[in-house]
């Protein structure tokens, strides 16, 4: 192997990488507060948004799960792949050439093994595109265009088909300098007696492939009787690319759509999702050969994503601007037994994503791409309009099963839909459906809610409520949510500070910013202690990691380790002068963030990481220097990389309100020195020794009479 990629190298990917694209490929972001974005955690389950990423600064945190880094570590925990195949990975993806400490590659191929398996699937999806239109392909052809669909709709959805040979693709792969083991761990061949042979043969091929357009993985559907595998439909086994729990077909053309749209139609074969986009239903994905499950449920909530009203959690079909459906995700089950079966098993996802969950089912269990075939268009974007809510069809489902008319009928329906009812976790939704199922049948309410109860109990079902308020741990910037809730978002401020009493700087509402940075001490997770000197402490180091060009280097050349009390800013603060200092103004953003974390240590990484996307009291850039503004810009619509950029000049608020607490971490300092030196003094007796050191007291005196003349004077502008 080679080795070890040139750190220019690295630092040039890093510059190029954006991980405004990279993270929302995979996770639905929204703005909070200036540069800062927030989102649902793609590491853990939530349902609250903590994951916080700082575009400007390259830099990414998460508060429910404490996981967070830069660009690397994001694919690194995203692909679960080390810290060289990240490099490589990104460098392929902005077409840069690595070079390697020992001169090159002692292979031409050497590299990930990641990166191959992918680059093995694309050159098998080119493979299988280029045999569609052979005539051995004629069966491929006419079952694709029987369904309706063209030679321009096949190109446009990656169809192929897979020669019926023994290793047809094998060989071609080989030719291409893929080894056997690439084939077999890719999924693309499979080991037999003689060696290795195809294993999708005879077949119409579909590229399964994740949001960002990489090939994952195959489905395949069988064409010839002789077929030596029963099955109808096949996909690639399990790999460390595919996983049949974590993919869904049509992810890549759909994810668009499904963000704007915040709706998602769950359909269960490859040519429903074609039959889907082709009618206009342009938010369709399907698994791949299993049900629909929670790892499928992560991925469609996050890219929908929650939303929240202060402190009260909005959960279920919320509308959305310029869309005529409200929020949604849709399934499409047939009305038979299977179908209902399926719809049952949707019940044990999570109770906030089960009150956005809706049915449609097509009349005579028609499947979507028969019901474009037999009836249009119109008809299969008819299908998704009038789609039903989960609760409501499978509650109905079971009732319409027994003749109400009857007593016995009457309970054997609330026999055999009190389970149901049961099973909805959310509270708030229990006793509304156990209410509309008992006007339905037509019983006393106390007999169903007897019946309700017992099952209930019986099945040990969770409590929740979906609907109660919860405590946003997401950072400063969530702290800032809750400002903007009451009518602040930092735009009516225009700088001020919070050391030694200022409040300087235009119209500044010292209440709110004490609030923000009071809200940035209780939202952290690596100190617990709320007071002033921890504030003044967080707030300035908080400045250093994300405007270090706003600290003076002469009175930061003051500092000392003394003049912090907080064990891990005195920590951090080594590490600040084991990086070399204040960085230079032409240094990278990222490459500033990358020094700083490794003199920092992995121990205080996530306080970087904390600090990095903490929200500052501060107005918003785009009301102070031209460049600042510009980097907002850019930050808010996520459109370059923050961290190619060089560390961005300062805003005159920012500037000030860093000197402030730069004066104030002195001013602290002095304070301690004074009132050790006059007990030191009390305790000497009269002489020489004393008034020196009464000379020293009066010289540090005067200093803090200088340090606020400074704040409250204009120099710090």
């Amino acid at each position: 192997m080679a080795g070890m990629i040139k750190k220019e190298d690295v630092e040039k990917v890093r510059a190029s990488a954006d991980l405004y694209d990279i993270v929302s490929a995979s996770v639905a972001l929204k703005p909070s507060g200036t540069g800062t974005f927030v989102g649902l955690c793609p590491f853990h389950d939530e349902k609250t948004p903590s994951f916080n990423v700082r575009p400007a600064l390259g830099v990414w945190h998460c508060f429910g799960c404490g996981l967070g880094g830069d660009v690397f570590k994001f694919v690194e925990q995203q692909e679960n792949i080390d810290f060289r195949e990240a490099v490589e990975l990104l460098a392929d993806r902005y077409h840069i050439e690595l070079h390697f400490e020992s001169g090159g590659r002692t292979d031409e191929h050497a590299g990930s093994k990641r990166a191959r398996l992918l680059e093995a699937n694309e050159e098998a999806q080119r493979f299988f595109v280029s045999q569609i239109l052979t005539k051995e392909a004629l069966a491929a052809r006419k079952l694709l265009g029987g369904r309706n669909f063209s030679q321009a709709d096949c190109e446009r959805f990656g169809c192929g088909y897979a020669p019926q040979g023994w290793d047809n693709l094998v060989r071609h792969l080989a030719d291409k300098g893929f080894t056997q083991q690439e084939m077999l761990d890719a999924g693309l061949a499979r080991q037999g007696q003689r060696g290795i042979y195809d294993y999708f043969r005879g077949r119409v091929t579909w590229p399964i492939r994740d949001s960002t357009g990489r090939t994952l993985g195959f489905g395949a559907r069988k064409l010839y009787e002789d077929d030596s595998i029963a099955a109808k439909y096949i996909n690639t086994p399990d790999t460390q690319l595919y996983r049949k729990t974590q993919v869904l077909y049509g992810i890549d053309i759909a994810k668009p759509a499904i963000v704007k749209k915040r709706q998602v139609v769950i359909v269960e074969g490859y040519t429903d999702v074609m039959a889907m986009h082709l009618a206009g239903v342009d938010t369709a994905v399907a698994t791949c050969g299993t049900a629909f499950g929670a790892e499928h449920a992560k991925i469609v909530r996050r890219l929908i994503a929650d939303d929240s009203l202060g402190a009260v959690q909005l959960v279920g079909p919320l509308k959305v601007n310029g869309q005529p459906l409200s929020s949604r995700i849709v399934f499409t089950f047939d009305g038979d037994a299977a179908g209902q079966k399926a719809a049952l098993h949707a019940f044990g996802l999570d109770s906030a994503f089960l009150t956005q969950t809706f049915v449609a089912v097509a009349d005579d269990n028609l499947d979507p791409c028969d019901l474009r075939i037999q009836r249009g268009d119109e008809a299969v974007r008819s299908l998704v309009a009038n789609a039903q809510p989960l609760y409501d069809f499978v509650i109905a489902t079971a009732i319409g099963r027994f003749d109400t008319s009857f007593a016995t009928g009457q309970m054997g329906a609330v026999k055999a839909v009190a389970p149901l009812i049961a099973q909805i976790r959310d509270r708030s939704l229990l006793d509304l459906y156990t209410r509309k199922a008992t006007r339905r049948i037509g019983v006393d309410l106390d007999i169903m809610q007897r019946e309700v109860r017992a099952a209930r109990r019986a099945a040990h079902v969770r409590d929740e409520d979906a609907y109660a308020p919860r405590r946003r741990f997401a950072s400063g910037a969530s702290a800032a949510s809750g400002f903007a809730a009451s009518g602040f978002d930092g735009s009516d401020m225009a700088g001020g500070g919070a050391g030694m009493g200022a409040s300087r700087g235009g119209a500044v509402d010292a209440a709110v910013r004490r609030g923000i940075e009071h809200q940035d001490a209780v939202n952290q997770t690596y100190f617990r202690i709320d007071d002033a000197v921890f504030i003044a402490e967080q707030q300035f180091m908080a400045m250093l990691v994300q405007v270090p060009r706003a600290v003076d280097r002469d009175w930061f050349d003051r500092l000392a380790l003394a003049n912090f009390m907080t064990p891990v800013f005195r920590t951090l603060f080594q590490a600040v002068a084991a990086a070399g200092g204040l960085p230079p103004d032409d240094m990278p953003q990222g490459l500033w963030m990358h020094n700083l974390t490794k003199a920092a240590g992995p121990m205080l990484e996530p306080v970087i990481n904390e600090l990095a996307v903490m929200t500052l009291p501060l107005p918003s850039a785009s009301r102070g220097d031209d460049s600042a503004a510009a980097d907002a810009s850019a930050a808010a619509t996520g459109s370059s990389s923050g961290a190619a950029a060089q560390l961005r000049p300062a805003t005159k608020a920012e500037r000030r309100y860093a000197f402030e607490l730069l004066a104030k971490l002195l001013d602290i300092g002095l304070m301690r020195r004074i009132g050790a030196a006059k007990r030191k003094m009390a305790m000497l007796p009269d002489g020489e020794e004393k008034i020196a050191m009464l000379g020293q007291i009066t010289g540090m005196e005067t200093a803090r009479k200088d340090l606020q003349a400074r704040v409250y004077g204009n120099d710090a502008a």
